[in-house]
């Protein structure tokens, strides 16, 4: 059980602390799109397929907001809780132990006949 706690508070801690790092990475910056990065190429894509700019609201202005200015407070909650439920998940997922070997039937001589009687 408390396997299970750790890992869920483990999981929500990571996918909170993991958000700003990943966008980061990406790209998305708070100075703005970085050159030549990822975001770089998909705002690029966005602007072309919207003929010359980034609609509001879309992907790539979204993930833009969030590197810039962070994740809201319901935003975090909501994605600690995910974060979580799929830690606690995995630390409570047990791995079952393989079955068994089949039992051999045992031959040695000797043995009784279907009928009960002895070899002889």
């Amino acid at each position: 059980m408390m396997k299970r706690v750790a890992c869920a508070a483990i999981g929500g801690t990571v996918a909170v602390a993991a958000v700003p790092v990943v966008l980061s990475t990406v790209g998305f910056t708070g100075a703005g799109i970085a050159a030549s990065s990822l975001a770089a190429k998909m705002m690029s894509t966005a602007a072309i397929a919207n003929g010359g700019g980034v609609a509001a609201g879309s992907l790539v202005a979204t993930l833009q907001s969030v590197g810039a200015a962070g994740l809201s407070m319901s935003s975090n909650i909501l994605l600690g809780s995910v974060g979580s439920a799929l830690g606690a998940w995995l630390g409570g997922s047990k791995k079952k132990p393989p079955p068994p070997p089949p039992d051999e039937p045992k031959t040695e001589e000797g043995d009784s006949d279907e009928d009960g009687d002895q070899d002889e």
